[in-house]
C-alpha cells in the first residue's frame, strides 16, 4: 500500500507542473504573436521565452496552430462561462447584472490585451471548425449581454440592444491601443471604461424613449464605487 501511495504523489505533482508549463507557453505565445504576428514567431522563440527547447513544446502542443486555436477558443469560452456565472450570481435590480458584466469584460480588456490583438489579426488563420466555434461562443456571449441590457431597458428593441453591445465591446476592446499602466493607473482606466460603457447604454436607452435611459443611468456612480470597494 505504501508503495502505491508513494507513486501517486509524484503523478499529481507532475500533472500540476505540466499544467503550469502549458499556461506559461500559451501566455508567451500570445505575447509574441501579438507583438510580431503569427508567422513572425518560431517555435524555438516561444520555447526560449519559457526556458525550454523548441522541440520540447511538442510535448504540450502539436504546433503553433494548436497554440493559436487554444488561445482564441479558450478566451471565448472563459468570457462566456464568466458571463454565465455573473448571471447566476446576480442579485438585486437588473442594472447590477449589467454592471457586473461590464466589470468582467473590463478585467479581460485590461489584463488580456494580447488576446484582443490576436483575435483581430489572426482569427482567420484558425481552421474552419475552430473559427466556427469561436463565433458560436461569441454569439452566445453577446446574447447574454443583450438579454441583460433589455432587462434594464425593456423599451430598447433587440436590434438596438445588440448594436449597442457590439459598440461597447469595441470601446472596451480598444485597450491594446493604450499604454501599459501600473496598478493605480489600471484602477483609473477601469473606472473610465466603466463610465463610458454605461454612457453608451444610457444613450441607447434614451433613443428608446421613456425612462429607459434613466434606468441604465441609475447606478453609474454607485456601480463604480462598488467596483472600487471590491
Amino acid at each position: 500500500m505504501s508503495t502505491g501511495s508513494a507513486k501517486a504523489a509524484p503523478t499529481a505533482r507532475t500533472r500540476e507542473e505540466a499544467l503550469t508549463r502549458r499556461e506559461q507557453i500559451l501566455q508567451q505565445a500570445a505575447r509574441l504573436f501579438a507583438e510580431r504576428g503569427f508567422h513572425g514567431v518560431g517555435v524555438d522563440e516561444i520555447g526560449a521565452a519559457v526556458g525550454i527547447s523548441g522541440p520540447g513544446l511538442y510535448r504540450h502542443f502539436a504546433g503553433k496552430d494548436a497554440m493559436l486555436a487554444e488561445l482564441l477558443v479558450g478566451i471565448s469560452q472563459r468570457l462566456l462561462s464568466g458571463g454565465k456565472r455573473r448571471v447566476k450570481e446576480a442579485e438585486g435590480p437588473p442594472r447590477r447584472l449589467l454592471d457586473s458584466l461590464i466589470e468582467g469584460h473590463i478585467d479581460f480588456a485590461l489584463d488580456d490585451r494580447s488576446l484582443i490583438v490576436l483575435h483581430d489579426r489572426e482569427l482567420d488563420r484558425l481552421r474552419e471548425s475552430d473559427r466556427k466555434l469561436v463565433r458560436q461562443l461569441q454569439r452566445q456571449y453577446v446574447e447574454l449581454w443583450v438579454e441583460a441590457v433589455r432587462k434594464v431597458a425593456p423599451a430598447l428593441a433587440e436590434a438596438q440592444a445588440r448594436a449597442t453591445v457590439h459598440a461597447v465591446f469595441g470601446l472596451l476592446n480598444s485597450t491594446p491601443h493604450q499604454s501599459a499602466v501600473d496598478a493605480t493607473g489600471r484602477e483609473a482606466m477601469a473606472e473610465l471604461l466603466h463610465r463610458l460603457a454605461r454612457g453608451a447604454f444610457r444613450a441607447a436607452g434614451e433613443t428608446a424613449g421613456g425612462t429607459a435611459g434613466e434606468a441604465v443611468e441609475g447606478t453609474a456612480g454607485e456601480a463604480v464605487g462598488e467596483a472600487g470597494r471590491a
